[in-house]
């Protein structure tokens, strides 16, 4: 009886460890997957009480292959999962919005704008572009006023 109950509680410490580590891994990217498919853009916004706000936006840029469907064949297609009770998921963005992310992060590297970080203020993600808008956790001083004060 009491190996039983070990091995059950053995086996429920096991099947909840494995599903907490899927619910909270991030998807795997390959910053080369995308290479030369995005352009992105990052913009400044130093207030007067040196409040530092910018704007990050990607787009993905390469062409759409034919085998995609066009947006009345979506609709039509949506429809037809409607009448038989089926609820349309939406397009899998978990990778695209892990590159994103990856972006705004390599480019606040380079460029030192949010030395401390910075609070998330604003997220559009969609299937070819993404947005995220924010406010750094640092002041501007004045070499942030020189290099990004325009």
């Amino acid at each position: 009886m009491r190996l039983t109950s070990r091995l059950t509680t053995l086996s429920l410490i096991v099947a909840l460890s494995s599903l907490l580590s899927a619910c909270s891994s991030q998807p795997e990217i390959n910053p080369e997957e995308f290479a030369g498919q995005v352009s992105d853009s990052f913009r400044t916004d130093i207030k007067s009480n040196g409040l530092k706000l910018f704007t990050y936006r990607a787009i993905l840029t390469m062409e759409s292959p034919q085998s995609q469907a066009l947006p009345h064949e979506v609709r039509s297609n949506q429809k037809k999962r409607s009448r038989s009770n089926k609820r349309y998921q939406g397009p899998d963005l978990s990778v695209w919005t892990a590159q994103i992310e990856h972006g705004l992060q390599q480019t606040i590297k380079m460029n030192g704008y949010c030395r401390d970080g910075y609070i998330e203020l604003y997220r559009s993600i969609q299937a070819d572009r993404g947005t995220i808008r924010g406010e750094c956790n640092d002041g501007a001083d004045e070499a942030d006023l020189a290099k990004f004060d325009s």
